[in-house]
C-alpha cells in the first residue's frame, strides 16, 4: 500500500546508527541514567519486562546492553502526525511482511519508528520506495 500522503511529515530517513533492542527482568539505576545521555534511547515497561532500545555507542553500560542482540537499523518517519490520523504503520508494515523483513515498531507523539535488522536495511528501503514512499536525505 502507498504511503497515506505525500507530504513531507509522510517522508521516511534511514538513520545511520545502529540499533539494539533488549528484553531486561528489571532495570538498574546505571540503566535509568542513559535517559539523560545523548541520542535515540527509549525504556517501554510492561507488568511482564522492561524493553529497552537504544543507538550502540562506546559508553560501557550501552556496550553491556548491546552485547550478544541482534543489531538494528532504525527508519523514520518525518513527522510530525497528528496522532488522529490512521493506517500510518499498517501501510508502512504490509510491504516489508510481504518482502519478509521483520521490524520492531516504537511510536512518540510526533512520529513512529521501525527498526529492521542491519542486513535487511537495504532491501527495507528498496521495497518501502517501490512501494511509494520517499526517504529524505538525513543530515
Amino acid at each position: 500500500m502507498p504511503p497515506p500522503s505525500n507530504h513531507k511529515a509522510f517522508h521516511l530517513s534511514l538513520l545511520p546508527n545502529i540499533y539494539f533492542v533488549k528484553q531486561l527482568p528489571e532495570l538498574s539505576g546505571t540503566t535509568l541514567s542513559l535517559l539523560n545521555g545523548q541520542g535515540f534511547f527509549s525504556i517501554t515497561r510492561t507488568p511482564e519486562e522492561y524493553s529497552v532500545v537504544g543507538e550502540v555507542t562506546d559508553d560501557p553500560q550501552v556496550q553491556f546492553l548491546s552485547e550478544g542482540v541482534p543489531l538494528w537499523r532504525c527508519i523514520k518517519i518525518a513527522g510530525p502526525m497528528d496522532p488522529a490520523i490512521t493506517g500510518v504503520m499498517c501501510n508502512f508494515t504490509i510491504p516489508l511482511k510481504a518482502a519478509g523483513i521483520p521490524i520492531f515498531a516504537l511510536s512518540t507523539w510526533n512520529t513512529d519508528y521501525m527498526l529492521v535488522p542491519t542486513a535487511d536495511a537495504e532491501q527495507a528501503v528498496e521495497v518501502l520506495e517501490a512501494d511509494g514512499w520517499h526517504f529524505a536525505t538525513v543530515p
